[in-house]
């Protein structure tokens, strides 16, 4: 596959796109860019942990829909489309108490009014944590 992106896309660019929002207080950040990938990271602490002291699955989600709806954004013109998730669908593999784990979002389809995107999130041990999958609607912004 070729690259993807239909903007200009930096790891600054996606980083400030977070500012005053979820993704920012979970502490997650945008570090690596491919032709055809996003991934990002958070760490696994108070802020993402449920009562048992693992990670919450819905901090996984959050993960998952952060790096897979950026992705999504950018694979559309923003001048005339933009993208929300419809759908959410996340197997939980494995749990984690600590480090920072990391999401590597990939399209498996790219359409004018839907796009869909599997994400997988690993442990600091590169373990599979968690599997996801995202559809989102493309939808026309009113001028």
């Amino acid at each position: 596959m070729t690259n993807i992106w239909q903007q200009y896309l930096t790891l600054e660019i996606l980083n400030k796109r977070n500012a005053n929002t979820m993704a920012q207080y979970l502490g997650i950040v945008f570090v690596e860019i491919t032709d055809t990938t996003l991934n990002a990271t958070m760490p696994v602490d108070r802020r993402t942990h449920q009562p048992l002291g693992i990670m919450n699955g819905g901090a996984s989600c959050v993960l998952a829909e952060t790096v897979a709806s950026a992705g999504a954004n950018f694979c559309v013109d923003q001048t005339i489309h933009y993208c929300v998730g419809l759908d959410i669908n996340t197997n939980h593999i494995r749990s984690v108490r600590e480090g920072l784990v990391t999401a590597i979002a990939e399209p498996i389809h790219l359409g004018g009014s839907t796009q869909v995107w599997g994400i997988k999130i690993y442990d600091p041990d590169k373990r599979l944590v968690s599997i996801s999958r995202l559809t989102l609607a493309v939808l026309s912004r009113k001028h």
